[in-house]
């Protein structure tokens, strides 16, 4: 090897030394992400059983009446998908969601108002609409929260007035606080603001069933006893 030669290839040497010594982190950062990957793809594999979704394709509040723009099929893990999920999009265009959806996430049975809403109920357990007397008692509501609902009677002059708690500590379902603006309300309700579903037993929905005929309903906010 000659002086030129040698004069060339040290300082070759010098620079790749001084490039990885300045590179060490971002060297050190891909190693980690390609073992990390390498651990990954042995662990999962290529075979991995997937399932077809319907998930939502943007952010959906409460009360969105679904359309076909509202709605995205994906493929997801098996495993990634809890419960019963839907595959085909046209079984939910023209349902009404009874809870906030994410992008991105599976439209679940329990998520849209009707008899989904009810999973995990006990058998029995009906869906019971009511009309509070004050209906700005609605925009205090949110699905899951317990109320005691009272009926009130009586004018104060030829029936006098009296209270009778109906039902203890029911779930409120849904309420259509969230509708408006969206153009969907419980199906059959007609438009009008101010409804309340709740979960009712077997008893508790014969009481309730007709209590707005019979007099002021009052819905007062309450925990689990």
């Amino acid at each position: 090897m000659n002086t030129t030669s040698l004069s060339r290839e040290v300082p070759l040497r010098y620079r790749l030394r001084r490039l990885l010594h300045r590179r060490r982190r971002l060297l050190a950062c891909l190693l980690l992400s390609i073992a990390a990957g390498v651990a990954v793809e042995g662990l999962v594999g290529d075979d991995y059983a997937t399932t077809t979704v319907v998930t939502a394709a943007r952010d959906l509040p409460v009360g969105t009446v679904l359309a076909a723009s509202d709605v995205a099929l994906v493929r997801l893990p098996e495993a990634a998908v809890a419960g019963r999920a839907f595959e085909r999009p046209d079984l939910l265009v023209g349902q009404q969601l009874a809870a906030p959806l994410d992008r991105g996430s599976p439209i679940p049975a329990t998520a849209l108002v009707g008899d989904g809403m009810l999973t995990g109920t006990p058998p029995g357990t009906v869906a019971v609409p009511l009309r509070p007397a004050d209906p700005g008692i609605v925009q205090l509501l949110v699905p899951g929260q317990l109320v005691d609902v009272v009926l009130t009677t009586g004018n104060g002059f030829d029936a006098p007035p009296g209270s009778t708690v109906l039902a203890r500590s029911v779930a409120v379902l849904w309420t259509d606080s969230g509708a408006g603006g969206t153009g969907g309300t419980w199906p059959g309700a007609g438009g009008e603001e101010g409804l309340v579903v709740v979960a009712a037993g077997t008893d508790e929905a014969a009481a309730l069933a007709g209590s707005s005929s019979s007099g002021d309903v009052h819905l007062v906010l309450t925990t689990k006893p």
